[in-house]
Protein backbone atom coordinates (compact mmCIF):
# COMPACT_ATOMS: atom_id res chain seq x y z
CA UNK A 1 0.00 0.00 0.00
CA UNK A 2 1.12 3.76 -0.91
CA UNK A 3 2.67 5.27 2.77
CA UNK A 4 2.61 8.90 3.95
CA UNK A 5 5.71 11.00 3.49
CA UNK A 6 6.37 10.82 7.01
CA UNK A 7 5.79 6.77 7.41
CA UNK A 8 8.85 6.95 4.55
CA UNK A 9 11.12 9.21 5.97
CA UNK A 10 10.69 7.09 9.49
CA UNK A 11 10.97 4.42 8.09
CA UNK A 12 14.44 5.61 6.22
CA UNK A 13 15.92 6.70 9.51
CA UNK A 14 15.55 3.63 11.09
CA UNK A 15 12.43 4.82 13.95
CA UNK A 16 10.22 2.75 12.16
CA UNK A 17 9.62 -0.76 10.10
CA UNK A 18 8.12 -1.32 6.97
CA UNK A 19 5.03 -3.24 8.87
CA UNK A 20 3.92 -1.62 11.50
CA UNK A 21 4.31 1.37 9.33
CA UNK A 22 1.83 -0.26 6.75
CA UNK A 23 -0.53 -1.05 10.20
CA UNK A 24 -0.71 2.10 11.53
CA UNK A 25 -1.70 3.69 8.17
CA UNK A 26 -4.41 1.21 7.52
CA UNK A 27 -5.99 1.88 11.55
CA UNK A 28 -5.69 5.95 10.07
CA UNK A 29 -7.83 5.17 6.86
CA UNK A 30 -10.19 2.74 9.28
CA UNK A 31 -10.71 5.11 11.96
CA UNK A 32 -10.24 8.65 9.50
CA UNK A 33 -7.64 10.08 11.20
CA UNK A 34 -4.00 11.08 10.21
CA UNK A 35 -0.98 8.95 10.21
CA UNK A 36 0.79 11.02 12.87
CA UNK A 37 -2.16 10.94 15.40
CA UNK A 38 -1.97 6.92 15.11
CA UNK A 39 1.67 6.98 15.40
CA UNK A 40 2.07 8.92 18.37
CA UNK A 41 -1.14 7.83 19.95
CA UNK A 42 0.08 4.24 19.73
CA UNK A 43 3.30 4.91 21.37
CA UNK A 44 5.22 3.90 18.59
CA UNK A 45 7.33 6.68 18.15
CA UNK A 46 7.53 9.72 20.46
CA UNK A 47 6.65 13.30 19.65
CA UNK A 48 9.67 14.08 20.85
CA UNK A 49 11.58 11.77 18.83
CA UNK A 50 9.13 12.25 15.69
CA UNK A 51 10.57 16.02 15.44
CA UNK A 52 14.11 15.44 16.21
CA UNK A 53 13.71 13.10 13.25
CA UNK A 54 12.07 15.18 10.75
CA UNK A 55 14.59 18.47 11.97
CA UNK A 56 17.25 15.97 10.39
CA UNK A 57 15.57 14.17 7.46
CA UNK A 58 14.11 17.83 6.41
CA UNK A 59 16.63 19.68 7.52
CA UNK A 60 14.48 22.66 9.47
CA UNK A 61 14.97 24.02 12.49
CA UNK A 62 13.28 22.61 15.78
CA UNK A 63 11.42 24.76 17.74
CA UNK A 64 10.36 24.60 21.41
CA UNK A 65 6.73 25.63 21.36
CA UNK A 66 6.63 26.24 25.21
CA UNK A 67 8.81 29.12 24.51
CA UNK A 68 6.25 30.87 22.17
CA UNK A 69 3.36 33.33 23.64
CA UNK A 70 0.24 32.37 21.85
CA UNK A 71 -0.90 36.02 22.90
CA UNK A 72 1.82 37.28 20.68
CA UNK A 73 1.46 35.19 17.48
CA UNK A 74 0.21 36.90 14.12
CA UNK A 75 -3.92 36.40 14.27
CA UNK A 76 -5.85 36.07 10.71
CA UNK A 77 -2.93 35.50 8.53
CA UNK A 78 -4.27 31.92 8.12
CA UNK A 79 -8.06 30.68 8.73
CA UNK A 80 -8.12 28.77 12.29
CA UNK A 81 -10.23 25.95 10.12
CA UNK A 82 -7.15 25.31 8.67
CA UNK A 83 -4.93 25.13 11.59
CA UNK A 84 -6.93 22.65 13.41
CA UNK A 85 -7.27 20.45 10.33
CA UNK A 86 -3.74 20.05 9.45
CA UNK A 87 -2.06 20.58 13.14
CA UNK A 88 -0.67 23.89 11.68
CA UNK A 89 0.66 27.11 13.51
CA UNK A 90 1.68 30.56 12.15
CA UNK A 91 4.57 32.05 13.66
CA UNK A 92 5.52 34.88 11.52
CA UNK A 93 5.61 36.29 7.98
CA UNK A 94 8.42 37.41 6.32
CA UNK A 95 8.24 38.90 3.23
CA UNK A 96 5.76 37.25 0.82
CA UNK A 97 6.25 33.83 3.23
CA UNK A 98 4.96 32.34 6.06
CA UNK A 99 6.73 30.44 8.95
CA UNK A 100 4.11 27.73 9.90
CA UNK A 101 5.69 25.35 13.03
CA UNK A 102 4.29 21.69 11.94
CA UNK A 103 4.91 18.29 13.08
CA UNK A 104 4.98 16.33 9.21
CA UNK A 105 6.91 18.47 7.02
CA UNK A 106 6.50 16.29 4.43
CA UNK A 107 2.44 16.78 4.41
CA UNK A 108 1.93 18.34 0.81
CA UNK A 109 -1.67 18.77 1.28
CA UNK A 110 -1.19 21.20 4.28
CA UNK A 111 1.21 23.20 2.06
CA UNK A 112 -0.59 23.89 -0.78
CA UNK A 113 -3.65 24.00 1.00
CA UNK A 114 -2.05 27.23 2.75
CA UNK A 115 -0.48 28.41 -0.02
CA UNK A 116 -3.74 28.43 -1.98
CA UNK A 117 -5.23 30.21 1.28
CA UNK A 118 -2.48 32.52 1.68
CA UNK A 119 -1.34 33.24 -1.40
CA UNK A 120 2.35 32.86 -0.10
CA UNK A 121 4.88 30.60 0.21
CA UNK A 122 5.90 28.53 3.23
CA UNK A 123 8.37 28.20 5.12
CA UNK A 124 8.28 24.69 7.56
CA UNK A 125 9.55 24.89 11.53
CA UNK A 126 9.32 21.57 13.07
CA UNK A 127 7.33 21.38 16.34
CA UNK A 128 6.64 18.58 19.10
CA UNK A 129 2.92 16.99 17.35
CA UNK A 130 1.78 16.85 21.22
CA UNK A 131 2.61 20.42 22.06
CA UNK A 132 1.78 21.65 18.66
CA UNK A 133 -1.75 20.54 19.28
CA UNK A 134 -2.35 21.62 22.73
CA UNK A 135 -1.42 25.33 20.91
CA UNK A 136 -4.20 25.05 17.99
CA UNK A 137 -6.49 23.96 20.25
CA UNK A 138 -5.74 26.44 23.29
CA UNK A 139 -6.14 29.03 20.58
CA UNK A 140 -9.10 27.50 19.02
CA UNK A 141 -10.81 28.08 22.21
CA UNK A 142 -9.71 31.26 22.99
CA UNK A 143 -11.60 32.42 19.75
CA UNK A 144 -14.54 30.73 20.52
CA UNK A 145 -15.00 31.92 24.02
CA UNK A 146 -14.27 35.45 23.06
CA UNK A 147 -16.65 34.39 19.87
CA UNK A 148 -19.46 33.45 22.27
CA UNK A 149 -19.31 36.03 23.94
CA UNK A 150 -19.95 38.75 21.10
CA UNK A 151 -22.66 36.28 20.07
CA UNK A 152 -24.76 36.32 23.00
CA UNK A 153 -26.04 39.68 24.58
CA UNK A 154 -23.18 41.56 25.01
CA UNK A 155 -23.66 43.98 22.28
CA UNK A 156 -25.63 47.05 24.09
CA UNK A 157 -27.15 50.18 21.63
CA UNK A 158 -27.31 53.81 22.37
CA UNK A 159 -30.49 55.19 21.86
CA UNK A 160 -29.27 58.43 21.05
CA UNK A 161 -27.94 57.31 17.37
CA UNK A 162 -30.45 56.95 14.44
CA UNK A 163 -33.74 55.00 15.31
CA UNK A 164 -34.22 51.65 13.44
CA UNK A 165 -36.87 51.76 10.60
CA UNK A 166 -40.40 50.35 11.09
CA UNK A 167 -41.27 50.09 8.05
CA UNK A 168 -41.88 46.54 6.08
CA UNK A 169 -38.94 46.67 4.46
CA UNK A 170 -36.93 47.26 7.25
CA UNK A 171 -38.13 44.02 9.16
CA UNK A 172 -38.30 41.72 5.91
CA UNK A 173 -34.49 42.66 5.65
CA UNK A 174 -33.71 42.43 9.24
CA UNK A 175 -34.99 38.97 9.09
CA UNK A 176 -33.05 38.45 6.14
CA UNK A 177 -29.51 39.75 7.93
CA UNK A 178 -30.04 37.13 10.45
CA UNK A 179 -28.19 34.55 8.66
CA UNK A 180 -25.54 32.62 10.94
CA UNK A 181 -22.54 33.03 8.52
CA UNK A 182 -22.99 36.38 7.63
CA UNK A 183 -23.41 36.83 11.67
CA UNK A 184 -20.17 34.77 12.19
CA UNK A 185 -18.20 36.24 9.82
CA UNK A 186 -18.82 40.17 11.39
CA UNK A 187 -17.83 39.36 14.77
CA UNK A 188 -14.97 37.06 13.55
CA UNK A 189 -13.50 40.41 12.08
CA UNK A 190 -14.27 42.79 14.91
CA UNK A 191 -12.61 39.79 17.55
CA UNK A 192 -9.74 40.15 15.15
CA UNK A 193 -9.35 43.86 14.74
CA UNK A 194 -9.87 44.30 18.50
CA UNK A 195 -7.13 41.91 19.16
CA UNK A 196 -4.65 42.81 16.50
CA UNK A 197 -4.77 46.42 17.90
CA UNK A 198 -6.80 48.01 14.85
CA UNK A 199 -8.25 51.95 15.05
CA UNK A 200 -10.70 51.14 12.12
CA UNK A 201 -12.31 48.66 10.12
CA UNK A 202 -12.91 49.18 6.29
CA UNK A 203 -16.02 46.91 4.24
CA UNK A 204 -15.55 47.90 0.51
CA UNK A 205 -17.61 46.64 -2.17
CA UNK A 206 -16.24 46.78 -6.03
CA UNK A 207 -17.89 45.35 -9.32
CA UNK A 208 -16.82 41.94 -8.95
CA UNK A 209 -14.65 41.89 -5.40
CA UNK A 210 -15.41 42.37 -1.67
CA UNK A 211 -12.64 43.29 0.42
CA UNK A 212 -12.06 43.80 4.50
CA UNK A 213 -8.66 46.02 5.39
CA UNK A 214 -8.07 47.25 8.91
CA UNK A 215 -6.22 49.81 10.06
CA UNK A 216 -3.44 48.71 11.83
CA UNK A 217 -0.86 51.01 13.69
CA UNK A 218 -2.02 53.67 11.09
CA UNK A 219 -1.27 51.46 8.17
CA UNK A 220 -4.53 49.76 6.16
CA UNK A 221 -4.03 46.09 5.30
CA UNK A 222 -6.34 43.76 3.75
CA UNK A 223 -7.54 41.02 6.10
CA UNK A 224 -9.93 39.21 3.83
CA UNK A 225 -11.91 39.27 0.59
CA UNK A 226 -15.21 37.27 1.07
CA UNK A 227 -18.18 36.65 -1.54
CA UNK A 228 -19.73 39.31 -3.52
CA UNK A 229 -22.55 37.92 -2.67
CA UNK A 230 -22.20 38.64 1.10
CA UNK A 231 -21.92 42.47 0.64
CA UNK A 232 -26.05 43.36 1.02
CA UNK A 233 -26.45 41.21 4.10
CA UNK A 234 -23.31 42.60 5.86
CA UNK A 235 -24.47 46.09 5.33
CA UNK A 236 -28.05 44.98 6.72
CA UNK A 237 -26.35 43.25 10.03
CA UNK A 238 -24.12 46.33 10.71
CA UNK A 239 -26.78 48.89 10.14
CA UNK A 240 -29.46 47.06 12.59
CA UNK A 241 -26.67 46.54 15.00
CA UNK A 242 -25.81 49.91 14.71
CA UNK A 243 -28.96 51.32 15.11
CA UNK A 244 -29.34 52.85 11.84
CA UNK A 245 -32.15 52.93 9.39
CA UNK A 246 -31.83 49.38 7.35
CA UNK A 247 -33.91 50.92 4.43
CA UNK A 248 -32.05 53.58 3.70
CA UNK A 249 -29.20 52.91 1.28
CA UNK A 250 -29.08 56.29 -0.96
CA UNK A 251 -27.52 58.88 1.84
CA UNK A 252 -24.40 57.99 4.56
CA UNK A 253 -25.63 56.91 8.09
CA UNK A 254 -23.67 57.26 10.89
CA UNK A 255 -24.43 54.51 14.43
CA UNK A 256 -23.21 52.99 17.04
CA UNK A 257 -22.51 49.82 19.02
CA UNK A 258 -21.06 48.88 21.71
CA UNK A 259 -19.16 45.25 22.75
CA UNK A 260 -18.13 43.84 25.89
CA UNK A 261 -14.43 42.45 26.28
CA UNK A 262 -14.54 40.65 29.80
CA UNK A 263 -16.82 41.82 32.97
CA UNK A 264 -15.67 45.47 33.18
CA UNK A 265 -14.52 46.34 29.74
CA UNK A 266 -16.80 47.69 27.29
CA UNK A 267 -15.60 48.96 23.67
CA UNK A 268 -17.31 51.26 21.75
CA UNK A 269 -17.65 51.65 17.83
CA UNK A 270 -18.51 54.21 15.50
CA UNK A 271 -20.29 52.95 12.46
CA UNK A 272 -20.19 54.98 9.31
CA UNK A 273 -21.88 54.09 6.14
CA UNK A 274 -21.09 55.64 2.37
CA UNK A 275 -23.03 54.82 -0.85
CA UNK A 276 -20.99 54.20 -3.43
CA UNK A 277 -21.11 52.92 -7.54
CA UNK A 278 -21.37 49.01 -6.21
CA UNK A 279 -22.26 49.22 -2.73
CA UNK A 280 -22.77 50.55 0.68
CA UNK A 281 -18.86 50.92 1.79
CA UNK A 282 -18.93 50.92 5.60
CA UNK A 283 -15.92 51.97 8.23
CA UNK A 284 -16.05 50.75 11.63
CA UNK A 285 -13.68 52.96 14.60
CA UNK A 286 -12.44 51.31 17.32
CA UNK A 287 -12.95 53.44 20.70
CA UNK A 288 -11.50 52.36 23.36
CA UNK A 289 -12.20 54.04 26.25
CA UNK A 290 -9.19 53.03 28.42
CA UNK A 291 -7.04 54.60 25.72
CA UNK A 292 -8.31 58.08 27.53
CA UNK A 293 -7.50 57.22 30.85
CA UNK A 294 -4.04 56.01 30.27
CA UNK A 295 -2.62 59.51 30.88
CA UNK A 296 -0.71 62.47 29.40
CA UNK A 297 2.87 60.80 30.03
CA UNK A 298 1.24 57.78 27.80
CA UNK A 299 0.84 60.32 24.58
CA UNK A 300 4.69 60.93 24.09
CA UNK A 301 5.20 64.41 25.43
CA UNK A 302 8.44 65.84 25.78
CA UNK A 303 8.63 66.64 29.39
CA UNK A 304 8.68 70.63 28.23
CA UNK A 305 5.63 69.94 25.76
CA UNK A 306 3.52 67.81 28.76
CA UNK A 307 4.59 70.98 31.09
CA UNK A 308 3.10 73.79 28.95
CA UNK A 309 -0.24 71.76 28.33
CA UNK A 310 -0.52 71.08 32.07
CA UNK A 311 0.09 74.68 32.58
CA UNK A 312 -2.58 75.75 30.13
CA UNK A 313 -5.43 73.45 31.26
CA UNK A 314 -4.86 74.38 34.86
CA UNK A 315 -5.87 77.50 34.14
CA UNK A 316 -9.03 79.18 34.84
CA UNK A 317 -10.78 80.38 31.52
CA UNK A 318 -9.22 80.65 28.04
CA UNK A 319 -9.45 78.52 24.67
CA UNK A 320 -6.94 75.21 24.35
CA UNK A 321 -7.30 74.38 20.53
CA UNK A 322 -6.06 70.66 19.66
CA UNK A 323 -5.42 70.67 15.93
CA UNK A 324 -4.24 67.77 13.24
CA UNK A 325 -5.79 65.95 10.55
CA UNK A 326 -8.48 62.59 11.12
CA UNK A 327 -7.16 60.02 12.47
CA UNK A 328 -4.23 61.82 14.43
CA UNK A 329 -5.29 61.29 18.21
CA UNK A 330 -6.76 64.85 18.77
CA UNK A 331 -9.87 63.10 20.33
CA UNK A 332 -7.65 61.24 22.75
CA UNK A 333 -5.20 63.98 23.23
CA UNK A 334 -8.47 65.85 24.34
CA UNK A 335 -9.97 63.41 26.66
CA UNK A 336 -6.71 62.89 28.36
CA UNK A 337 -6.77 66.66 29.63
CA UNK A 338 -10.69 66.24 30.66
CA UNK A 339 -9.97 63.22 32.44
CA UNK A 340 -7.29 65.18 34.17
CA UNK A 341 -9.85 67.88 34.88
CA UNK A 342 -12.62 65.82 35.68
CA UNK A 343 -12.81 65.98 39.87
CA UNK A 344 -16.18 66.12 41.56
CA UNK A 345 -15.86 69.98 41.98
CA UNK A 346 -15.59 70.99 38.51
CA UNK A 347 -18.58 70.92 36.06
CA UNK A 348 -18.00 69.52 32.36
CA UNK A 349 -19.61 69.70 29.07
CA UNK A 350 -19.21 68.41 26.08
CA UNK A 351 -20.94 68.84 22.54
CA UNK A 352 -19.72 66.08 20.06
CA UNK A 353 -20.86 64.49 16.79
CA UNK A 354 -21.20 61.77 18.17
CA UNK A 355 -19.42 61.43 21.45
CA UNK A 356 -16.82 58.89 21.01
CA UNK A 357 -15.45 58.33 24.18
CA UNK A 358 -17.95 57.79 27.28
CA UNK A 359 -16.55 59.31 30.18
CA UNK A 360 -18.39 59.42 33.86
CA UNK A 361 -18.82 62.39 35.37
CA UNK A 362 -18.52 64.45 32.29
CA UNK A 363 -22.27 66.06 30.74
CA UNK A 364 -21.72 64.85 27.54
CA UNK A 365 -24.02 65.91 24.31
CA UNK A 366 -24.58 64.24 20.99
CA UNK A 367 -25.06 66.79 18.43
CA UNK A 368 -27.96 66.37 16.27
CA UNK A 369 -28.10 68.97 13.24
CA UNK A 370 -31.01 66.77 11.70
CA UNK A 371 -33.26 67.97 15.02
CA UNK A 372 -31.22 71.47 15.04
CA UNK A 373 -29.09 70.33 18.34
CA UNK A 374 -26.20 71.84 16.19
CA UNK A 375 -22.62 73.05 17.83
CA UNK A 376 -23.68 76.37 18.59
CA UNK A 377 -27.32 75.36 20.58
CA UNK A 378 -25.65 73.08 22.72
CA UNK A 379 -22.76 75.59 23.36
CA UNK A 380 -25.88 78.49 24.23
CA UNK A 381 -27.99 76.07 26.51
CA UNK A 382 -23.99 75.22 28.51
CA UNK A 383 -23.36 78.35 29.21
CA UNK A 384 -27.04 78.53 30.74
CA UNK A 385 -26.03 75.65 32.94
CA UNK A 386 -23.05 77.61 34.70
CA UNK A 387 -19.79 75.30 33.33
CA UNK A 388 -16.35 75.43 34.57
CA UNK A 389 -15.23 73.61 31.36
CA UNK A 390 -16.71 73.12 28.10
CA UNK A 391 -15.11 70.47 25.18
CA UNK A 392 -16.39 71.16 21.52
CA UNK A 393 -15.66 68.72 19.35
CA UNK A 394 -14.69 70.61 16.38
CA UNK A 395 -14.99 74.30 15.82
CA UNK A 396 -16.76 73.99 11.97
CA UNK A 397 -18.20 77.57 11.75
CA UNK A 398 -18.20 81.36 12.91
CA UNK A 399 -21.06 81.03 15.33
CA UNK A 400 -19.51 78.47 16.75
CA UNK A 401 -16.02 79.78 16.84
CA UNK A 402 -17.65 83.18 18.22
CA UNK A 403 -19.93 81.75 21.21
CA UNK A 404 -16.80 79.54 21.76
CA UNK A 405 -14.51 82.62 22.15
CA UNK A 406 -17.01 84.50 24.14
CA UNK A 407 -17.43 81.25 26.66
CA UNK A 408 -13.62 81.76 27.01
CA UNK A 409 -13.35 85.32 27.87
CA UNK A 410 -16.52 85.22 30.55
CA UNK A 411 -14.65 82.66 32.81
CA UNK A 412 -14.72 79.29 31.34
CA UNK A 413 -12.02 76.92 30.17
CA UNK A 414 -12.83 75.78 26.76
CA UNK A 415 -11.17 73.02 25.06
CA UNK A 416 -11.94 72.52 21.18
CA UNK A 417 -10.31 70.92 17.62
CA UNK A 418 -9.64 72.44 14.58
CA UNK A 419 -8.06 71.05 10.84
CA UNK A 420 -5.18 72.68 10.28
CA UNK A 421 -1.31 71.65 9.67
CA UNK A 422 0.22 72.94 12.20
CA UNK A 423 -0.30 75.43 15.19
CA UNK A 424 0.97 79.00 13.74
CA UNK A 425 -1.68 78.64 10.59
CA UNK A 426 -4.41 77.46 13.10
CA UNK A 427 -4.26 81.29 14.25
CA UNK A 428 -4.73 82.35 10.51
CA UNK A 429 -7.35 80.11 10.22
CA UNK A 430 -9.80 81.45 12.76
CA UNK A 431 -8.69 84.45 10.93
CA UNK A 432 -9.91 83.74 7.85
CA UNK A 433 -13.38 81.77 9.63
CA UNK A 434 -14.05 85.83 10.30
CA UNK A 435 -13.17 86.32 13.91
CA UNK A 436 -11.79 89.71 14.78
CA UNK A 437 -7.99 89.35 16.07
CA UNK A 438 -8.79 90.97 19.29
CA UNK A 439 -10.69 87.98 20.29
CA UNK A 440 -8.51 85.20 19.24
CA UNK A 441 -5.05 87.08 21.20
CA UNK A 442 -7.61 87.60 23.91
CA UNK A 443 -9.19 83.72 23.89
CA UNK A 444 -6.65 81.62 22.89
CA UNK A 445 -4.27 80.54 25.28
CA UNK A 446 -2.39 77.36 23.57
CA UNK A 447 -2.15 75.48 20.55
CA UNK A 448 -1.00 71.86 19.93
CA UNK A 449 -0.95 70.35 16.84
CA UNK A 450 -0.01 66.60 16.31
CA UNK A 451 0.59 63.83 14.31
CA UNK A 452 0.98 60.02 15.01
CA UNK A 453 3.92 58.26 14.06
CA UNK A 454 4.56 53.99 14.13
CA UNK A 455 6.32 53.30 17.13
CA UNK A 456 9.75 50.80 16.19
CA UNK A 457 9.41 47.69 17.91
CA UNK A 458 11.19 47.34 21.02
CA UNK A 459 12.17 43.86 20.34
CA UNK A 460 13.27 43.73 16.89
CA UNK A 461 14.08 47.14 15.66
CA UNK A 462 17.92 47.59 14.31
CA UNK A 463 20.22 50.40 13.51
CA UNK A 464 20.38 52.38 10.37
CA UNK A 465 23.00 53.29 8.23
CA UNK A 466 21.93 56.69 7.09
CA UNK A 467 24.01 58.89 5.23
CA UNK A 468 25.34 62.49 7.07
CA UNK A 469 23.80 64.35 4.06
CA UNK A 470 20.48 62.25 4.36
CA UNK A 471 19.96 63.24 7.94
CA UNK A 472 21.34 67.09 7.68
CA UNK A 473 18.56 67.30 4.36
CA UNK A 474 16.14 65.94 6.86
CA UNK A 475 16.42 68.90 9.30
CA UNK A 476 18.32 67.66 11.77
CA UNK A 477 21.66 70.36 12.47
CA UNK A 478 25.10 69.84 12.04
CA UNK A 479 25.67 69.72 15.93
CA UNK A 480 22.64 67.18 16.15
CA UNK A 481 24.50 64.03 13.39
CA UNK A 482 27.67 64.05 16.29
CA UNK A 483 27.81 59.89 16.22
CA UNK A 484 26.68 59.78 19.83
CA UNK A 485 23.04 58.68 18.63
CA UNK A 486 22.25 55.69 16.44
CA UNK A 487 18.79 55.81 14.17
CA UNK A 488 17.29 52.83 14.15
CA UNK A 489 14.66 51.21 11.20
CA UNK A 490 12.10 48.34 11.31
CA UNK A 491 13.29 44.81 10.71
CA UNK A 492 10.06 42.58 11.79
CA UNK A 493 9.31 39.74 14.19
CA UNK A 494 6.30 37.71 15.11
CA UNK A 495 5.45 40.31 18.22
CA UNK A 496 5.08 43.46 15.27
CA UNK A 497 3.90 44.93 12.78
CA UNK A 498 7.05 45.20 9.93
CA UNK A 499 8.82 45.99 12.48
CA UNK A 500 6.77 48.50 14.27
CA UNK A 501 4.33 48.46 17.18
CA UNK A 502 2.24 50.40 18.20
CA UNK A 503 1.68 54.82 17.73
CA UNK A 504 3.30 57.71 19.39
CA UNK A 505 2.22 60.79 19.10
CA UNK A 506 4.40 63.87 17.72
CA UNK A 507 3.56 67.42 18.94
CA UNK A 508 4.00 71.23 18.36
CA UNK A 509 2.99 72.76 21.78
CA UNK A 510 2.86 76.65 20.73
CA UNK A 511 1.48 78.33 23.99
CA UNK A 512 0.24 82.08 23.19
CA UNK A 513 2.58 84.47 24.41
CA UNK A 514 2.41 88.41 24.77
CA UNK A 515 4.56 88.22 21.50
CA UNK A 516 2.26 86.18 19.44
CA UNK A 517 -0.20 88.28 20.55
CA UNK A 518 0.94 91.34 18.94
CA UNK A 519 1.49 89.83 15.67
CA UNK A 520 -2.14 88.74 16.39
CA UNK A 521 -3.47 91.75 16.85
CA UNK A 522 -1.72 93.48 14.02
CA UNK A 523 -2.77 90.57 11.82
CA UNK A 524 0.50 89.10 11.21
CA UNK A 525 0.95 86.14 8.65
CA UNK A 526 1.68 82.17 9.88
CA UNK A 527 5.38 82.98 9.20
CA UNK A 528 5.72 85.67 11.67
CA UNK A 529 4.13 83.79 14.06
CA UNK A 530 6.00 80.46 13.45
CA UNK A 531 9.20 82.19 13.43
CA UNK A 532 8.29 83.86 16.80
CA UNK A 533 7.32 80.60 18.31
CA UNK A 534 10.06 79.16 17.09
CA UNK A 535 12.19 82.34 18.71
CA UNK A 536 10.68 80.83 22.39
CA UNK A 537 11.92 77.79 21.96
CA UNK A 538 8.51 75.92 20.43
CA UNK A 539 9.30 72.77 18.35
CA UNK A 540 7.95 72.44 15.17
CA UNK A 541 6.46 68.84 13.91
CA UNK A 542 9.33 68.05 12.22
CA UNK A 543 11.77 68.79 15.06
CA UNK A 544 9.97 67.10 17.60
CA UNK A 545 9.56 64.14 15.25
CA UNK A 546 13.40 64.00 14.50
CA UNK A 547 14.07 64.04 18.53
CA UNK A 548 11.75 60.98 18.47
CA UNK A 549 14.05 59.42 15.75
CA UNK A 550 17.01 60.47 18.02
CA UNK A 551 15.73 59.07 21.18
CA UNK A 552 15.14 55.58 18.68
CA UNK A 553 11.60 55.37 19.08
CA UNK A 554 10.31 55.11 15.81
CA UNK A 555 12.41 55.80 12.09
CA UNK A 556 13.55 58.58 10.03
CA UNK A 557 11.29 57.21 7.45
CA UNK A 558 7.87 57.56 9.59
CA UNK A 559 8.83 61.06 10.33
CA UNK A 560 9.46 62.18 6.75
CA UNK A 561 6.26 60.69 5.74
CA UNK A 562 4.41 62.52 8.53
CA UNK A 563 5.48 65.85 8.71
CA UNK A 564 6.54 68.72 6.42
CA UNK A 565 10.29 70.88 6.73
Amino acid sequence: MALPGLAKALISAGKLGQKSAEELSRKAQANRTSFIAELTGSGAVSASDLAHTMSAAFGAPLLDLEAIDLQRLPKSLLDPKICQAFRVVVLSKRNNRLIVATADPSDQQAAEKIKFATQMGVDWIIAEYDKLTKMVEAGTASATEAMDSIIGDDFEFDESTMEASTTEDADAATSEVEDAPVVKFLHKMLLDAFSMRASDLHFEPYETTYRVRFRVDGELREIASPPIAIKDKLASRIKVISRMDISEKRVPQDGKMKLKIGPDRVIDFRVSTLPTLFGEKIVIRILDPSSARLGVDALGYEPEEKQRLLDAVSRPYGMVLVTGPTGSGKTVSLYTCLNILNKPGVNISTAEDPSEINMPGVNQVNVNDKAGLTFAAALKSFLRQDPDVIMVGEIRDLETADIAIKAAQTGHLVLSTLHTNDAPTTLTRMRNMGIAPFNIASSVILITAQRLARRLCPTCKAPADIPHETLLDAGFKEEDVDGTWTPYRPVGCSACNNGYKGRVGIYQVMPITEDIQRIILADGSSLEIAKQAESEGVKSLRQSGLNKVRLGVTSLEEVLGCTNL
